[in-house]
C-alpha cells in the first residue's frame, strides 16, 4: 500500500507550530527566529518532507533558485564559494546555478539577460581575483564575495588579507625569526599588494614581485638568499611550495634553516608541499556562507550595504613547526 505523501501541516504538527510558520521556516522568510527554524527543518527532515517547488513558485512568485555569476573558470575560488552558499540555500530549499562568464563582458550580458528572464530570486557575483569590480545591473538582489563593487552602496563580502598576511609574520616572530623575506604575485594585483604592503615594516628586504607559479618561487629565492633570511614569508601556496623545492636543491632545511609561509590553504598545494606549508586560510566557505545569508536578507526586503570584512585563519604545519 502506497504511503500517503507527507503534508506541510504534518511538518507543523511535528514541530509545534503552524503550517504558516513552517511554511516560512523552510522557505527562509518572515520573521522568525532561528530555533523555530532549526525546529522546524528537524521535522522536515526527520519526516523526509519534500516541498513541492511548482506549488511554492506559483505561491510566493518566486522561482526558489539563486545564480552564482563567476569569472573563476577554474573553479580554485569559485567552488569552495559555491559550497557555503548551498549550505545556506539549500536548508531553505532554494536551487543554485553556476554561471562562468570566462572573464568575457559578453558572455556575462548573456547570462544576466537568461538569469532576469527565468526570474532567478537573486545573484551572488564572484571570480578569481580580490579587485574591486563593477557592479552588475539587474533588477534582482545581487551580493558581491571576495571581490567588492566599487559602488558602496552594494552588499559585499570579501577576505581580510592584510590581517593574513600580518598573522603569519606574527607566526614567524613568535618563533624566534627576525630575518624574513617575502615573494609574491604581480604588483598589479590588489592580493598581492595588499598583503606585501601590511608586513613592509617587518621584511629584511624590499618584497619581490613577480607571478604566482612554483617556478617564480624557485627563481625569487636565489635572489632573497643574497639577503641571509632565516624565514621566507610567500603571498601564495604555489609560490611556497617551489621555495620549499628550491631551498632543499640547495642543502637548505626547512624549517631549520628558513622557515617557509604560504597564504592561500590550497590542499594540492599546501599538502602536497615538502614539507607541508603553514599557511593562511582564506575560508572561502564562510565567506559563500556569509554572501548567502546577505542575499536571502536582500530577498526578504532587508538588504545590507557597504564592504564586510571577514578573517582570514593561519594555519600552522611542518614548513614553521618542523616535524
Amino acid at each position: 500500500m502506497k504511503r500517503p505523501a507527507v503534508r506541510m501541516v504534518d511538518v507543523a504538527a511535528l514541530a509545534g507550530v503552524s503550517a504558516g510558520t513552517a511554511s516560512k521556516a523552510l522557505s527562509n522568510t518572515g520573521q522568525l527566529s532561528q530555533e523555530t527554524r532549526d525546529r522546524v527543518r528537524r521535522a522536515a527532515a526527520q519526516l523526509g518532507f519534500t516541498p513541492d517547488a511548482r506549488g511554492r513558485a506559483l505561491s510566493s512568485g518566486r522561482t526558489f533558485t539563486v545564480a552564482l555569476l563567476t569569472t573563476d573558470s577554474s573553479g580554485r575560488f569559485s567552488i569552495p564559494i559555491m559550497r557555503g552558499v548551498e549550505d545556506v540555500l539549500s536548508a531553505g530549499e532554494l536551487a543554485t546555478v553556476l554561471c562562468d562568464t570566462r572573464d568575457d563582458p559578453l558572455r556575462e550580458q548573456t547570462y544576466l539577460r537568461s538569469l532576469v528572464a527565468r526570474g532567478v530570486d537573486g545573484i551572488v557575483v564572484t571570480g578569481r581575483r580580490t579587485e574591486p569590480r563593477r557592479p552588475i545591473d539587474v533588477p534582482l538582489p545581487v551580493v558581491y564575495a571576495l571581490a567588492a563593487s566599487t559602488n558602496p552602496a552594494d552588499a559585499s563580502v570579501i577576505v581580510d588579507d592584510a590581517a593574513g598576511a600580518a598573522a603569519a609574520i606574527t607566526h614567524l616572530r613568535g618563533i624566534g625569526r627576525t630575518r624574513i623575506a617575502h615573494i609574491t604575485g604581480p604588483a598589479d594585483h590588489r592580493s598581492a599588494a595588499e598583503r606585501a604592503q601590511a608586513i613592509a615594516a617587518d621584511l629584511c628586504t624590499e618584497p619581490l614581485f613577480g607571478e604566482w607559479s612554483e617556478r617564480w618561487g624557485r627563481q625569487a629565492t636565489d635572489l632573497v638568499l643574497r639577503e641571509r633570511p632565516d624565514a621566507i614569508s610567500c603571498g601564495s601556496d604555489q609560490i611556497a611550495r617551489g621555495v620549499c623545492d628550491r631551498l632543499r636543491e640547495l642543502g637548505r632545511t626547512v624549517p631549520e634553516d628558513i622557515a617557509v609561509t604560504g597564504y592561500d590553504n590550497w590542499p594540492v598545494m599546501a599538502l602536497a608541499s615538502r614539507p607541508p606549508l603553514t599557511t593562511v586560510d582564506l575560508r572561502l566557505e564562510d565567506l559563500g556562507r556569509r554572501a548567502a545569508t546577505l542575499l536571502l536578507e536582500a530577498i526578504a526586503g532587508k538588504p545590507h550595504h557597504g564592504v564586510l570584512e571577514l578573517p582570514a585563519q593561519l594555519v600552522t604545519r611542518e614548513s614553521t613547526l618542523g616535524a
